[in-house]
Order: structure tokens, then C-alpha cells, then sequence
């Protein structure tokens, strides 16, 4: 079948090269592609954050995990395996999304930082967005896909190349499709110099803001914050302080942290994911947006299911290889 994706970000890629793999023949249309989108900006490492609703969520959340996985085991993906820790300042049950991440326990005194009680440690996929979206739009292409930097107005523009569209325009979708149940949250980070730091640690309780420090190969992304409602793209200097103080109570006393860039993006905040099929006439769209602060973390679950459902709507074979029930059975601190 012929589709067109419209949408440049993680989840038009994971989408295209999925469709791709099951033998359809794929085009995809952006406004902006990497290093231009929302997802460069993204911390990002895997956490099902901001994102509903919880039992469809769990399912795409432990789909994506098991594939960043084989991928941290492959050069040039940009996609890293690290050990990491969420601090609490009360005790509290185990997450519910447990089940989906590698050798979950509770952190022993030693490993709290001080004015902490609990915490969780655990091994999570931490993803160099620019390097892994360069592989994906690779990948893609060695697939056979073609990419047409353009605007898209309406969905009637995209159906006159192809009678199936798959939607995944993110916060786009607000006015593309006049769904307003769709909120920017705006979330600021800062891209620094290495610190001396091995493990990702995250905060989301601090009355301060969230907090999270997130090492790669190269840097280390301090973050965060998540303004819903403020569309601005606008680095705020006072939110680059507030980031930068919350980090170092953090970090070993006396940390030099040099700033060497400062980021804003926008989530696609929705009470809940949309992932569904769309009978227009004679013509079909499929939704992929809506995802929240977890689009890296929902990305493989959702572009299989999305295959699914593009299989079930040309009536032929879906993708062949490791598929959830598309119902759904089963927090990244992105920006």
C-alpha cells in the first residue's frame, strides 16, 4: 500500500521505518526535520512521563524499552544503556510501570542524596536524540523511503498522493486537525559539559521544579521544567538558574558545571494518547499523537501498532516480528 506520514519527529520515523519493513511504500512529509524538531530536544531517556492512558501506555512503554535495548547494542544509533536513579522524598509503592524496565530495586541509605528517603534504581535506555534521529532518518532511507520537506494545511493534500495517511504531526495536530483537547507544555534544558556523574538521576517531586541529570557519551542534560499552556520558545535565563541550582544539590558539593547550550521544546500534552484508525469517506487517516513528555519512550509500541492497523486497513499481512494487542494490555523526563 502506498501512505504518506505526515511528521518528521521520533515517532513519523519509528512509524515509516516499520510500515516500510512490512512491505508498504512509504513517503513522509514534514514541516521540520532533525536537528529542527521537537524531538532534538528531548533529554531523553525512557520514562513513560505525562502520558495516558496508564494500561495502553505500559504496553507501547515495555515495547519501545525491549527495542532502545537491542539497539544500545549496535554503533552509530546514539542509543546508550544506563544505570540510574529516581530520589523520593516519602516513601512510596512501586511504579506501576516496573514491569517494563531491567533489574528494579530500591536504592540502599548510601545511594540517597540527602533530604531523600526512597528511591528507585533502575537500568533504562538513555537516547543522544540528534545522533539516534540521524539513524533513524537512515534507516529509513535505506528502506526505500522517500522525505518531502513541506507544509501540510489539511489532511486532503496528503490524500490526494495516497488514500491512507498516518498523523503523527505531534502538537501540530492542533491546528491541522482542530483538536484542542491539545496543550503545548513547555519544558526548558540545558546541555552541559560532562559531569562527574555515572548514573541518571531524576526528581519529579522537588516543590522546586523537577530535577534531572542525564549523562551521555559526549555531555549531560540538566533539566527541567513542564509550563503547560506556554507555547514560547523563548530560552528563560531565570528558568536556566533555577535548573542549574536544583542540579547541584544533586551533585557532589563544589561541581563546576559549564553550560554549553540551552534548550526549549514543546510536549504534545492530551488527557490521552491517540492512536486510531479514522473512516473519512472514502479515505483513511491514522493517529499517532498526543504523547505527551514520553513520545522516544511510547515510540516502538506505537509504530507497531499503528503497522497493525495499516495492515488491517489494506487488507493484508501486518508487520511480522514482535506485536502487542493493539487494545493495549500490558514517567522520559523528555521536553
Amino acid at each position: 500500500m502506498h501512505l504518506v506520514i505526515l511528521g518528521g519527529g521520533v515517532s513519523g520515523l519509528s512509524c515509516g521505518v516499520r510500515l516500510l519493513e512490512a512491505g508498504h511504500t512509504v513517503e513522509l512529509w514534514a514541516r521540520e526535520l532533525s536537528p529542527h524538531t521537537t524531538s532534538d530536544v528531548a533529554a531523553a531517556v525512557w520514562y513513560p512521563y505525562r502520558a495516558f492512558p496508564q494500561e495502553r501506555v505500559t504496553a507501547w512503554a515495555g515495547r519501545t524499552f525491549e527495542e532502545l535495548c537491542v539497539l544500545a547494542g549496535q554503533p552509530d544509533t546514539g542509543v546508550l544503556r544506563v544505570l540510574g536513579l529516581e530520589l523520593l522524598r516519602a516513601p512510596a509503592p512501586d511504579p506501576w510501570w516496573r514491569p517494563c524496565v531491567s533489574g528494579f530495586r530500591r536504592a540502599t541509605p548510601a545511594e540517597l542524596r540527602p533530604g531523600y528517603v526512597d528511591g528507585f534504581v533502575f537500568e533504562a535506555p538513555v537516547i543522544e536524540m540528534p545522533r539516534y534521529l540521524s539513524y533513524l532518518l537512515a534507516r529509513f532511507r535505506r528502506l526505500g523511503g522517500s522525505v518531502h520537506q513541506r507544509e501540510v494545511r489539511s489532511l486532503d493534500e496528503a490524500w490526494a498522493v495516497a488514500p491512507l495517511v498516518v498523523n503523527c504531526t505531534g502538537l501540530g495536530s492542533r491546528s491541522l486537525l482542530g483538536d484542542d483537547t491539545l496543550v503545548p507544555v513547555r519544558g526548558e534544558v540545558l546541555r552541559v559539559a560532562p559531569l562527574p556523574v555515572e548514573r541518571f538521576l531524576l526528581d519529579e517531586d522537588d516543590p522546586q521544579g523537577m530535577s534531572y541529570i542525564i549523562p551521555r557519551s559526549q555531555d549531560c542534560i540538566l533539566g527541567g521544567t513542564a509550563e503547560e499552556g506556554n507555547a514560547s520558545l523563548e530560552p528563560d535565563p531565570a528558568q536556566a538558574e533555577a535548573i542549574l541550582a536544583r542540579a547541584a544539590r544533586l551533585l557532589p558539593e563544589g561541581t563546576r558545571i559549564q553550560v554549553l547550550q540551552h534548550l526549549v521544546g514543546l510536549r504534545p500534552g492530551r488527557p490521552s494518547v491517540r492512536l486510531e484508525a479514522e473512516q473519512v469517506g472514502d479515505r483513511q487517516v491514522i493517529h499517532d499523537y498526543g504523547h505527551g513528555g514520553a513520545g522516544v519512550t511510547l515510540s516502538w509500541g506505537c509504530a507497531e501498532e499503528v503497522t497493525v492497523l495499516v495492515g488491517r486497513a489494506s487488507g493484508g499481512a501486518a508487520y511480522v516480528g514482535p506485536v502487542m494487542n493493539p487494545s493495549g494490555s500490558g514517567r522520559t523526563n523528555g521536553t
